[in-house]
């Protein structure tokens, strides 16, 4: 039987890195963002335009969906670091750097410059960084919401659509930082491919990271650990069905969700019963 443990050990140091992160800067998103919280409209119109915008990219020309991914994540690291340094130079700089990188890499086909390991280092920076920034504008309630619904959307567009399917092959096409693609271990190896891959959207990555996020300021640390534990398990579990099984494309936040709802079920037991 083929399991894995690399993804889910990833999830797990993933969600709690985004967290120390938040406790870091906590004070002054704070003071940025003036305490402002998503209300459960803005929640639907999110959910709603992240199915719109994933349908819009499988038809998106694929040097145009570069372009785009380029500019929005180079525009996500600035205006980031802007919030937490203040100072316009330096949040240029890892900006450029990211886009440069991209830029000979990619187009001047230089290895060294842009490879899997990279693109994985970018996509795990910004995973964080969209966990942190959005995460501290989700409550409880919203985050309830938006786990419902966004669950919801990835099974139509990964199990009826296919387009998240369709727009995870053009991202690995394009070497876009979408996907995080680990090595599954033990080890697994084939004639064709060589060693096997586990890969996995940049949106579940900040999904895992918003609902441990949440428990953590919600229900302290203690809910945010077992949240993370849960998440990580029922990856596991999902997965080592995937892997047995062959299964290529199956929504992440599914899996996900599962391992996070125990949480939320306890909680709401607890509250009744005081």
């Amino acid at each position: 039987m083929l399991f894995d443990l690399t993804m889910p050990i990833f999830l797990f140091l993933l969600c709690f890195i985004a967290i120390k992160v938040y406790e870091k800067i906590e004070g002054k998103l704070k003071r940025i963002l003036e305490e402002k919280e998503f209300q459960v409209k803005d929640v639907i119109v999110l959910v709603i335009a992240m199915g719109v915008m994933i349908s819009i990219m499988v038809i998106v020309p694929s040097l145009a969906l570069a372009l785009l991914i380029l500019f929005a994540f180079s525009m996500l690291i600035f205006t980031f670091l802007l919030m937490v340094t203040e100072k316009w130079y330096l949040s240029l700089i890892p900006s450029a750097i990211f886009v440069l990188l991209y830029y000979f890499g990619v187009f001047w086909n230089i290895p060294y410059l842009w490879n899997v390991y990279i693109i994985d280092i970018f996509a795990v920076v910004f995973a964080i960084l969209i966990t942190v920034y959005l995460g501290s504008l989700f409550t409880w309630k919203t985050t309830a919401v938006f786990a419902v619904l966004l669950t919801a959307v990835d099974i139509i567009q990964v199990l009826l659509t296919g387009h998240m399917g369709e727009v995870a092959s053009k991202a690995v096409q394009s070497e876009l930082p979408l996907l995080v693609f680990l090595p599954i271990f033990p080890p697994v190896y084939n004639a064709e491919q060589g060693l096997a891959m586990m890969g996995l959207g940049l949106g579940d990555l900040f999904f895992a990271g918003l609902l441990s996020l949440q428990a953590f300021k919600q229900l302290g640390k203690d809910s945010a650990l077992l949240s993370m534990i849960g998440i990580s398990a029922s990856f596991f579990v999902f997965e080592t069905l995937l892997l047995n099984y062959k299964i290529e494309f199956f929504p992440g936040t599914l899996m996900i969700v599962c391992g996070w709802l125990p949480l939320v079920v306890i909680k709401q037991l607890r509250g009744a019963s005081r």
